[in-house]
């Protein structure tokens, strides 16, 4: 059977199923990719060099993701676009975070300390590109406009520092 009727199947089978097919928009999110510092080397790009700081011990991991800096996708459910998690180093760690194409973006950084994959609030670290003010009135979830920025066709660089309770 050739590729396109094998695709048209599937689809068809969805259909019939009453599951819709994942839009080209959707198969961009929730990619789990690892830490390559060379999509960060000069001439690279479009990426994102975070270096989260204050990370309080070496123990757990630090799961960083990015989403598109929207109202529609920041923070929400299954809308991040790229996550990268690594085991956690006391101090500062480096990530390079490539991005689809130049756009408007936002990070977002978690230390999930005992390794459970459970947010923990009174032993996990959180943090946030722009490095946005965190309290109990916004719940851990500033506004997109605080945490956007701009990535062209190069490697943008930020410093994230993670807080604690």
């Amino acid at each position: 059977m050739n590729r396109n009727l094998v695709a048209i199947v599937g689809i068809a089978t969805l259909a019939i199923a009453g599951l819709a097919a994942p839009s080209p928009a959707e198969a961009q999110y929730r990619q789990k990719i690892t830490n390559d510092a060379a999509k960060c080397a000069a001439g690279a790009g479009p990426a994102v060099r975070v270096t989260v700081t204050d990370i309080k011990e070496s123990k757990g991991t630090i799961r960083v993701q990015s989403y598109r800096g929207t109202k529609e996708d920041w923070l929400e459910k299954g809308k991040w676009i790229y996550r990268m998690e690594a085991p956690a180093k006391a101090g500062s760690m480096t990530f390079c975070m490539p991005v689809p194409k130049p756009g408007t973006y936002a990070i977002a950084v978690r230390h999930d300390v005992n390794g459970n994959g459970d947010t923990d609030i009174f032993a996990d670290g959180g943090a946030m590109s722009n490095n946005p003010s965190i309290n109990i009135w916004n719940l851990g979830k500033p506004s997109y406009t605080k945490t956007r920025f701009d990535v062209g066709t190069g490697v943008e660089t930020m410093s994230i520092r993670m807080r604690y309770r």
